[in-house]
């Protein structure tokens, strides 16, 4: 006997058999899961998804079909041909065209799966024909898009058998009662033969209980059939970003072109920012004081009778000019390169924690110091991120931990404000948490950022110790 009691910490039940008893509890969060499941089981053969699916396994198919037959034929004719020039010719031109049929999967699985693969670099010939020849026949993606056609042609064949074929035969089972009168089972092929018992779908008789029977099964078969299609979709998917998105040299020296790019613009950025600054502020100021002191001199070189006070008060803002002008430049020098660094890392974040604004814990463990350029990027993310914490978090405390991995440093700032931090970009490139993730990305490091509302907000910057 079995009696089942609904709970709000879950399903209770409780099993009595040959004299014992036995209970089981099923958590809310496991019954809350096969909810999910059995919605997700019961709406799939409706949901736009599905059909897209199997229209792109359809359409990819005969695209795959008309690629495979591409590629033999030109392929087998370049390799008979092989002994004369125009063999070479003809499978670089294969090859060609294997690239521009992968291209047209990557759009089938734009449109229909949603799917951005993303573009392989675009073929670049050398000059002249046989320049053409050479980069046709050293093309890594052309080679690919083959690879991938052959595979393409191996998953079709089993995706008529495994998905397909469900696919069809739910359809030939729902619709038996109408259009399969008079005969004594419904054709049967692929997968459906090894899923259910030989004679099944064959009694031996015909009439209205053996057609609802069979449109019975159509109903299990269609809520099968969106699966077994799902399955296939995603190797073809899995195989279209391993084989026709870029390789990994290629993904590698984008990132690096990119990471390269925005350096050089930082570092444009920064030599524009300090020739305005010494060109509109100390400038400026040397050039006040230069002026008084001139004033000075005329003035003493005149002869006669010399107001001293006068004389006094040109003197005071001349050194008054120079004082400022002086701290204008140690200001500049400081943004280009803290002297703080000069004895560590370790002694640059401590000194930052100590003149934080708000009580800010510092930890701390190197075993090996950084190059200056790391050294620096970290100083300025952690510098950057306790302004922003005493500015906009309304936090109470902050803490900032620099703890080596390996050959790679880790730096977290964290606090207990309010949260909901996020990169914005405003003003040039290089300005707030856009420019702080962008310097990051330039050594190749990683920069990520969790803030959600309420709080707590926990910045973590990953850099190489080397670079």
């Amino acid at each position: 006997m079995m009696q089942a009691d609904v709970e709000e910490a879950g399903l209770r039940v409780h099993l009595r058999a040959r004299g014992r008893e036995r209970e089981f509890v099923v958590p809310q969060a496991r019954l809350d899961q096969l909810h999910q499941i059995a919605s997700s089981v019961a709406r799939a053969p409706f949901t736009r998804r599905t059909w897209r699916e199997l229209v792109f396994f359809v359409l990819a198919g005969l695209l795959g079909a008309v690629g495979v037959a591409f590629i033999g034929l030109t392929m087998g004719a370049g390799m008979v041909l092989a002994v004369t020039f125009v063999g070479l010719v003809v499978v670089a031109a294969s090859l060609r065209g294997a690239r521009g049929i992968a291209g047209w999967h990557r759009g089938l699985a734009r449109r229909l799966l949603d799917t951005d693969i993303e573009e392989p670099e675009p073929f670049v010939a050398r000059p002249g024909f046989f320049g053409w020849l050479q980069s046709a026949l050293r093309d890594r993606t052309s080679w690919r898009a083959v690879a991938y056609s052959l595979a393409k042609a191996a998953l079709v064949f089993f995706g008529v058998w495994f998905a397909l074929s469900t696919w069809l035969a739910a359809f030939t089972c729902l619709t038996y009662p109408i259009f399969g009168a008079g005969a004594t089972s419904p054709r049967e092929f692929g997968v459906v033969r090894s899923l259910f018992p030989p004679g099944y779908f064959s009694i031996g008789v015909s009439g209205f209980w053996h057609g609802l029977f069979i449109a019975l099964t159509g109903v299990l078969l269609l809520f099968i059939a969106p699966w077994t299609m799902r399955l296939v979709v995603f190797v073809d998917r899995s195989l279209m970003q391993a084989l026709l998105s870029p390789d990994a040299v290629t993904t590698r020296m984008r990132a690096l072109e990119q990471a390269r790019a925005r350096t050089v613009d930082d570092s444009a950025a920064t030599l524009r920012r300090i020739e305005r600054d010494l060109h509109d502020g100390t400038q400026a100021q040397l050039v006040a004081v230069a002026m008084r002191l001139g004033q000075v001199k005329e003035k003493l070189a005149a002869g006669g009778e010399v107001d001293l006070d006068q004389v006094r008060g040109l003197v005071d803002d001349a050194h008054r000019g120079a004082k400022e002008a002086i701290a204008e430049l140690r200001d500049l020098a400081r943004g280009i390169h803290p002297p703080m660094l000069d004895v560590g890392l370790e002694g640059a974040l401590s000194t930052l924690a100590a003149r934080s604004a708000l009580p800010t814990d510092i930890t701390v463990t190197l075993r090996d110091r950084p190059t200056p350029a790391i050294e620096a990027i970290a100083y300025f993310c952690v510098a950057e991120l306790l302004a922003n914490v005493a500015q906009h978090s309304q936090a109470s405390r902050a803490s900032v931990g620099c703890v080596q991995h390996g050959m790679w440093m880790r730096v977290v700032v964290r606090d207990d404000g309010r949260g909901g931090a996020h990169p914005v970009l405003v003003g040039s490139s290089s300005s707030g948490l856009v420019g702080l993730a962008e310097r990051v990305r330039a050594v190749d490091g990683h920069f990520d950022i969790v803030s959600p509302p309420g709080g707590p907000t926990v910045v973590t910057a990953d850099l190489p110790l080397h670079a």
